[in-house]
């Protein structure tokens, strides 16, 4: 574990159907982050394009890239250019019929530091992932970058405990969760508040049990691509260890949302709260079952 301290940006962000106009408004953003002395920045989960999984289409298949491939070449030049670790959210072409909803850590002299593949993949009404995404097989992971170690975790991922839990105990200090989240217009007058205090909640009860820093990041915007489409909710926000919230955006505004990150308080917060010494490994076996006996 670092001991220094590091500045973290999340880039909340509108996204349209032009994936030149999204990278160039997002390469406007790191700068401005990179600007104010932030040192690891992430974008929203598949931030290049509007959220396609409203529909099933098979053209939109060709939305894919490899990697590396061309947004990873143009990530890695702005890493370079300001210095900065970047953390982007890729629809990644594997192979033909192969594909994945993948995060990519871009170190700040424009290299590859590694992937994420998503593991856990929705099927809901307009978010029909599973009709795009294979599910991802590198297992969870945290990258040890320049700045500080990081775990990467992908909007889905955010829900399960077990995710976050698997990722710190690789040493993450931060778990950044890119996401494209937002209500069925139709149900946000009942549902609306609830559904942001569950996702942030749950979010915040990772920082708490991990004794680790989190970040969520959404995009902004009312995308209709089906039906009466999604309204992203914004809201990105940065917890500390204790579920302190540090930075939250808006719901509606693009902006860039930072908090510095100190290893020292990780160190603290786990000598008080020793989660990961209390742990009965020897009795979890039956986490591995689907449901019950």
């Amino acid at each position: 574990m670092s001991k220094k301290p590091f500045k973290i940006g999340l880039i909340q962000m509108r996204c349209s159907d032009d994936a030149a106009e999204n990278l160039a408004k997002a390469t406007k953003m790191l700068e401005r982050a990179a600007a104010d002395g932030v040192q690891i920045a992430c974008l929203p989960e598949l931030f290049l394009t509007e959220y396609f999984c409203q529909r099933e289409d098979p053209a939109l298949f060709e939305l894919a890239e490899p990697i590396p491939g061309p947004t990873t070449d143009a990530l890695g030049k702005i890493a370079k250019k300001t210095g900065m670790v970047i953390v982007g959210s890729i629809f990644e072409r594997r192979t033909a019929g192969v594909y994945h909803n993948t995060a990519v850590v871009i170190e700040r002299d424009g290299s590859v530091k590694g992937i994420y593949r998503k593991m856990h993949i929705p099927h809901d009404p307009l978010f029909y992932e599973k009709y795009y995404f294979t599910p991802g097989d590198l297992g969870f992971k945290a990258f040890a970058t320049s700045a500080g170690k990081i775990g990467t975790l992908v909007c889905w991922d955010q829900w399960y405990p077990e995710a976050a839990r698997l990722t710190a105990m690789q040493g993450a200090e931060v778990l950044f969760y890119p996401t494209a989240i937002g209500w069925h217009p139709k149900e946000k007058k009942e549902f609306g508040e609830a559904q942001v205090s569950a996702w942030e909640t749950m979010q915040r009860a990772h920082a708490i049990s991990n004794g680790v820093y989190v970040a969520a990041v959404n995009r902004i915007g009312h995308e209709v691509l089906s039906g009466d489409g999604l309204e992203f909710f914004g809201h990105s926000f940065i917890s500390d260890p204790f579920g302190r919230i540090l930075a939250m955006g808006s719901h509606d505004k693009e902006e860039i949302i930072t908090a510095t990150i100190d290893p020292v308080l990780i160190e603290e917060t786990r000598r008080n709260w020793p989660f990961f010494r209390d742990r009965r490994v020897d009795a979890y076996g039956e986490i591995t079952k689907r449901f019950g006996n």
